[in-house]
């Protein structure tokens, strides 16, 4: 996952707790990866709460390499395969993400699993205000976002090798299930009594189950790397928790931009919109609407709720991370703190839905 803030962008020396052996990553590119030739230099990307993140330079070309993080992880997390599969997958169907060069499972090389990808350069984001350009050139890239993930859900998983990437039907059931048992089993990172309340809300008002489709499942704009001057996205980042799912709940995580603040995922909640030049939700909601060939999203709110609920779980997971010691990010304690404000956002959002 990774963190909306300029602070987590570059690199920075490889921190001490995800050090590896640097030549035996050498030699396994070099048998691995057609064209490597060093000599490589090993950056690590300040972001990455979740996977430990590299950039990797060598000579003719430079490459990101993704990691399990070391230490006791929790079941299911830091799938890093998945990650190289949905890409190699969508990639070759001329979906907007890194080439993936190759997944190494032998824990031998550097300690735990991991993929190694392109480097794409580009311009990132970090507020979905784009406040960075000119008003004029605004609108068209938050509908460059909208356009991307409309046109991953309209992919066929069947059709590109991923009908069985996860279950169809009961997303929002399973996730819910997932992220309340996360956040109820990690004692170390405490409770909340607005994310208890949450808990108790969403299962008593979940809406019907609903069609399946790919879901990106972190989709927002510091995800995304945009072309050096056009307003195309140019590669989708972080598909660690991409799924099949429910389209209209990932699509709700990624119109929750709406309704958070700037300091939290980048939101524009409280943003003049019209003074920077951008749709409103009503509008942004009704282009995917016509993207995807619907009338509308009439559980929208919940679906909103539902993922404020999630972030706030990841959050949770991270400060727990923090407190075993092995968070990814030197960043980590601050992402942890910021639990409480976001369930607290959340159980709002919740409060305000008249079903």
């Amino acid at each position: 996952m990774a963190e909306a803030s300029s602070d987590f962008a570059g690199t920075t020396p490889v921190r001490e707790q995800h050090r590896f052996d640097e030549a035996r990553l050498a030699q396994w590119m070099a048998a691995h990866i057609p064209g490597f030739a060093g000599p490589m230099h090993v950056e690590q990307f300040k972001g990455g709460q979740s996977n430990p993140t590299y950039r990797l330079r060598t000579p003719g070309a430079d490459y990101v390499l993704r990691r399990k993080p070391p230490g006791a992880l929790l079941k299911g997390a830091h799938a890093v395969e998945r990650e190289a599969r949905v890409m190699a997958e969508l990639g070759a169907v001329g979906y907007p993400v890194p080439r993936v060069h190759a997944l190494c499972t032998d824990e031998g090389v550097i300690g735990s699993w991991f993929y190694v990808m392109d480097m794409v350069e580009g311009r990132i984001f970090w507020d979905a205000s784009f406040s960075t350009l000119p008003r004029d050139e605004r609108p068209a890239m938050l509908d460059a976002m909208n356009a991307a993930l409309a046109a991953l859900h309209r992919i066929d998983p069947a059709a590109v090798g991923l009908a069985d990437y996860g279950r169809p039907g009961g997303y929002v059931a399973r996730q819910l299930a997932r992220w309340s048992q996360q956040y109820l089993d990690d004692e170390l990172a405490g409770r909340h009594p607005a994310m208890d309340r949450l808990v108790d809300w969403l299962r008593e008002h979940l809406p019907a189950s609903g069609e399946t489709a790919i879901t990106h499942g972190d989709f927002r704009v510091d995800n995304m790397i945009f072309h050096p001057t056009e307003p195309r996205v140019l590669a989708v980042l972080d598909w660690e928790l991409s799924t099949l799912g429910d389209p209209l709940a990932d699509f709700a995580y990624h119109a929750m931009m709406y309704r958070m603040p700037p300091d939290i995922l980048g939101g524009i909640a409280g943003v003049d919109l019209q003074a920077a030049g951008l749709p409103d939700e009503a509008a942004y909601v009704a282009a995917y609407c016509r993207r995807t060939g619907r009338d509308g999203i009439p559980d929208l709110d919940y679906y909103i709720s539902f993922n404020m609920f999630r972030f706030a779980a990841i959050l949770h997971g991270i400060k727990g991370r923090v407190a075993r010691g092995t968070a990814a990010s030197a960043d980590g304690e601050v992402m942890g703190e910021r639990f409480a404000r976001v369930a607290t956002i959340a159980w709002e959002q919740a409060s305000r839905v008249h079903r």
